[in-house]
């Protein structure tokens, strides 16, 4: 048997995983619209290439990858884009975001596939069609997965099944159903990785989706090894669960790749599958209906749908009086039912007051350290408690905030029941705020010393263009000075030839203006011109006479 490692603190909550295990998956049905939103991963958006009234297949690519993280985005199915505009998305915010608005056909025609040998296809191709599929981490990061495929040399693969979380079963399902996508996935994640050692693991409550990926490795490759780990809360992070399989301990600032480890969800594996064998994009997933819900089950939606019409595939109860996207410790309360479902949503709970009490009032910490024993980060919750609560955001720094995974472990434990994962948030979203406004600032005095600099230069270049030409002039005067002896010594002289020259010149610039156009005249004008000269010279010569 593999050796295990622990990892510091951790919670056994109640799961209540059994209620939306007992029926199979089933797969929801498509709804009257459905609602895109464009942002659905870490990083940038991608760029919508339809328009409202374009016709769309299943599967399409409505928005192409650009810079900056960004991954596709396709139609769930066949319809008509009925417009693109803002809509409330799934966030504890409730802003609205850019949406592509379908409205299915009912035919479920799609685009034409293009499946790969990955054994024939290049690591770059194979990064592209991940990328071009829209692939995400499906455990609820939303971390572009063509990032994570690529770079550093991997000795060790984890593939995370361990689905930590309380009411969440996705996963699970997941590894019952279709355990050979997955198997199929993680294979090719190691061929592209150059990875040695191949491992999947899932928390020892899930008896039966670890004897189905044991079947399924065991067929496709005898060397793949499918470890039951304990079950703990949050042995489901990412370190956390690279701790217990490898005994590796990932300093914050620091990413699983530079020790020579990558953790793949297993929802993630089994969409590498089916982009790259079957072609076909990320389009859908198993979400989970629990909590106060006459019929808890998993179902396949399709990315888009709205939530008020997936939930009431579940019939919630009448004294359901919130809904819950994510888990319990990690997620939050939806505070619109008509957001879509996106490529991160896990699970949907109905919660009311005999499943999920009111939050009593809080307390004063009483430092009794329960925090601090529960934290798997291995933080000083209480301490963190206090400066994020005062605004003191450099202490939160030198005290490892950006450590905290906000698992919500601290606050389950707490005495006092202060919602300390709150304050964590508000203090980590100050010090992000206070950092834009920084670079902001700096970006601001940077321009501004910039333009100093430039009419600082623009300045002296003048002067010394006039002191150039005044260097220029004043030579000229010294050589007519001693190139003719009948040129004026003192200084009025000096004027009064430059006035006198200054003169001559305009002359001679208005004098042939008046010939300008000779040559194209006719002789009849010419002959006008001729009389007009002599008549201005006449009273010229008068005008001299008289004075």
């Amino acid at each position: 048997m593999r050796r295990l490692f622990g990892f510091w603190g951790g919670i056994k909550p109640d799961s209540h995983k059994n209620e939306s295990t007992r029926l199979p998956v089933a797969k929801a049905p498509l709804p009257s619209l459905l609602t895109v939103p464009l942002r659905q991963n870490a990083g940038a958006s991608p760029r919508i290439m339809v328009k409202a009234g374009d016709p769309v297949l299943k599967g399409q690519m409505i928005a192409a990858p650009e810079d900056g993280l960004s991954v596709a985005l396709h139609a769930p199915t066949s319809g008509h884009v009925r417009a693109i505009e803002a809509r409330a998305i799934a966030h504890p915010s409730g802003l609205a975001g850019i949406c592509a608005i379908i409205e299915p056909d009912g035919a479920e025609r799609w685009v034409e596939l293009e499946p790969l040998d990955a054994a024939r296809t290049s690591p770059e191709q194979l990064r592209r069609r991940l990328r071009e599929a829209g692939l995400v981490g499906m455990g609820g990061a939303a971390f572009p997965s063509y990032v994570k495929a690529g770079g550093t040399a991997i000795d060790t693969l984890i593939i995370n099944g361990a689905e930590c979380e309380p009411w969440i079963t996705c996963d699970d399902m997941l590894m019952r159903t279709r355990g050979e996508d997955i198997v199929g996935g993680a294979i090719m994640l190691r061929e592209l990785l150059g990875a040695r050692k191949l491992l999947i693991g899932i928390e020892d409550n899930k008896p039966e989706a670890i004897a189905a990926m044991r079947a399924a490795a065991t067929r496709a490759d005898p060397g793949l090894e499918v470890v039951a780990v304990p079950t703990r809360y949050p042995a489901g992070g990412e370190k956390q669960l690279i701790r217990v399989l490898t005994g590796l301990e990932i300093p914050y600032g620091k990413l699983p790749s530079h020790f020579g480890v990558q953790c793949f969800n297993v929802g993630t594996a089994a969409a590498v599958h089916r982009a790259v064998s079957r072609g076909k994009p990320l389009i859908s997933r198993l979400v989970t209906l629990t909590g106060n819900v006459a019929e808890p089950r998993n179902y396949e939606v399709a990315i888009g749908m709205p939530v008020n019409e997936l939930i009431a595939l579940a019939h919630p109860q009448a004294d359901t009086d919130r809904y819950l996207m994510g888990g319990p410790m990690m997620g939050f309360a939806l505070p619109d039912l008509a957001v879509p479902v996106v490529k991160a949503t896990n699970c949907i709970i109905a919660a009311s007051p005999t499943l999920f009490p009111a939050p009593t009032p809080e307390m004063p910490c009483i430092r009794c350290g329960a925090c601090a024993q529960a934290c798997p980060a291995e933080l000083a919750p209480y301490e963190l408690y206090w400066f994020a609560r005062s605004q003191n955001l450099g202490k939160c720094q030198e005290y490892h905030l950006f450590d905290c995974i906000e698992c919500g472990c601290c606050a389950f434990v707490c005495p006092s029941r202060i919602r300390l994962v709150d304050y964590y948030r508000y203090a980590k979203s100050s010090i992000r705020a206070r950092e834009k406004d920084k670079l902001a600032a700096d970006h601001a005095r940077e321009r501004y010393e910039f333009r100093l600099a430039r009419e600082e230069r623009e300045k002296q270049d003048k002067a010394a263009k006039l002191a150039a030409k005044a260097a220029e002039t004043k030579a000229k005067l010294a050589r007519a000075s001693a190139g003719d002896e009948s040129a004026p010594a003192s200084e009025s002289d000096d004027k009064k030839a430059l006035i006198e020259a200054a003169m001559a010149k305009a002359r001679e610039q208005t004098t042939p203006a008046l010939n300008t156009d000779v040559h194209r005249m006719t002789a009849e004008q010419q002959a006008q011109v001729t009389v007009a000269e002599a008549r201005h010279a006449a009273a010229t010569a008068t005008a001299a006479k008289d004075t």
